[in-house]
């Protein structure tokens, strides 16, 4: 069977530090036949000297560029902005396909150089996708939320361990009525990790899905002090918070936008238009007579980049069997991807 060389790039982002195949699970991969090539980087979580005891090649930070034909570059968030042209065939988030900023340039790379993305979003069986960050996402915009809810988040957040994390919520409980979060999408990955964080730090969890928003009650919506949306769509519908709701009565004060889907033409939160980031997490879409504030962070995992790495890499190399015949979860990625790069 082949096995494609895996170029396991740096990230670009500042202060991202997950990797998407982590050593214990790259040792496997090389037992197994593949060669798997590590980049230097600055910020990663896991020490490079880890990989080296696992059997990977060491390459300078950002060589992906020069990698060998036919390697496979696999990362997590977008590329850096040069090349221009892009030749090999890479894995990661690319966002590519929904019409969020910037897709058409990402895409225009690949055209002019002849590769091709395999979006991680888009590995999926039978509709449903088979890797993502989602518990970490929905665990970490939840516990966010309700630690700015309370006061306790005001500034620049850096990356920790879960341990630490949880230690934030279970003490935050301290001397506070339960408060009362909605969990849109609460079924899915995300959304169970929402749950979780928000029963750990002691608030009334209410679960809704997304057949409890087919009809919309706005009244009950608002009627939480922290809603935290899990949910994204790909066609219109009636939004969870609009800017009309600012000033409407409402107990509503906190919101965490775990899908971050603000530049979409289907934006469930059209109350905010923007992301947040680590140095700014929240931004103030209220009033000074009616406060509104909302996170809406494109990259929640990263918070927790050792535990969400750990997580992601175990659900990605078993797929890898099956990356050179482009079977399963590949093909599916692969078709989306000719759908808006046709080959010729």
């Amino acid at each position: 069977m082949t096995r494609p060389h895996l170029w396991i790039r740096a990230e670009a982002r500042p202060g991202e530090q997950r990797v998407a195949i982590v050593p214990a699970d790259a040792q496997r991969l090389v037992a197994d036949g593949y060669v798997v090539t590590v980049e230097e980087s600055p910020s990663r979580v896991i020490d490079l000297e880890d990989y080296v005891a696992a059997g990977c090649s060491v390459a300078p930070y950002g060589s992906w560029v020069d990698a060998p034909e036919g390697a496979v570059v696999v990362g997590i968030k977008e590329l850096p902005q040069d090349p221009a042209d892009l030749t090999h065939t890479h894995v990661f988030f690319a966002h590519a396909y929904k019409g969020q900023e910037g897709a058409d340039v990402t895409l225009e790379r690949f055209r002019r150089g002849g590769g091709e993305l395999l979006d991680v979003e888009y590995l999926t069986l039978d509709g449903r996708r088979v890797v993502a960050f989602g518990f970490w996402a929905g665990y970490v915009g939840a516990a966010l939320a309700v630690l700015r809810h309370r006061g306790l988040l005001d500034g620049a957040v850096a990356p920790m361990g879960r341990e630490e994390l949880d230690g934030q919520l279970r003490e935050s409980a301290d001397g506070h009525e339960p408060e009362r979060a909605l969990v849109i999408g609460s079924r899915g990955r995300s959304g169970r990790g929402a749950v979780e964080a928000l029963e750990l730090a002691g608030c009334a969890v209410t679960r809704w899905d997304r057949g409890d928003t087919v009809e919309l009650d706005k009244a009950a919506l608002l009627d939480h002090d922290i809603l935290v949306n899990c949910v994204v769509s790909s066609t219109p519908q009636q939004p969870f918070v609009g800017p009309d709701d600012v000033t409407a009565p409402r107990r509503l004060r906190t919101i965490g936008d775990v899908t971050c889907d603000v530049t979409s033409d289907n934006n469930l939160l059209p109350v905010n238009t923007a992301i947040t980031t680590w140095p700014e997490p929240v931004r103030q879409v209220g009033t000074a007579d009616a406060p509104l504030e909302v996170i809406a962070i494109d990259n929640l995992p990263s918070l927790l980049p050792l535990e969400s790495s750990m997580s992601f890499s175990a659900e990605l190399t078993p797929l890898l069997e099956d990356l050179a015949e482009r079977r399963g979860p590949w093909a599916a990625s692969l078709e989306w991807f000719r759908r808006h790069v046709p080959l010729g």
